[in-house]
């Protein structure tokens, strides 16, 4: 989905993909202006309850900024470990997060660091960040 960021004086929009089956989020925002430079894609990790009718992420404040040209990196911990500490986060989604972010590191690592490449040998075959 994508959706206007009217609040934001640098992004004019974000896209957004729930990629269900491996339990995260990949957001990319689009720079308001066309020679503005836009971030990078950042995967986090969710929990994804859904039925036949509706999807309900519960996000779990842990991911992966994939920059593109660059190593990839986790972000969020300070707020996710605040969220563990504070008990906010239950420890099996705190588990979940780890393992999820983790792994995805890993696979990344193994396509360069390239997110396109990552889906398709992830079996997904859209362009990212799309068009």
């Amino acid at each position: 989905m994508e959706y206007l960021t009217p609040e934001d004086p640098f992004a004019g929009s974000e896209v957004t993909w729930i990629l269900a089956e491996f339990g995260l989020r990949l957001v990319h925002q689009r720079p308001r202006s066309r020679h503005g430079r836009s971030g990078p894609s950042v995967l986090t990790a969710v929990r994804v309850e859904r039925d036949h009718r509706f999807w309900q992420t519960t996000d779990l404040l842990l991911g992966l900024a994939v920059p593109g040209g660059t190593s990839a990196r986790i972000v969020r911990s300070e707020e996710f470990a605040a969220a563990v500490a504070g008990r906010v986060l239950p420890p099996r989604d705190a588990d979940l997060a780890l393992r999820t972010v983790h792994r995805t590191l890993e696979e990344v690592s193994m396509q360069r660091h390239d997110l396109s490449r990552w889906l398709l040998s992830s079996g997904i075959f859209e362009s990212w960040p799309p068009r």
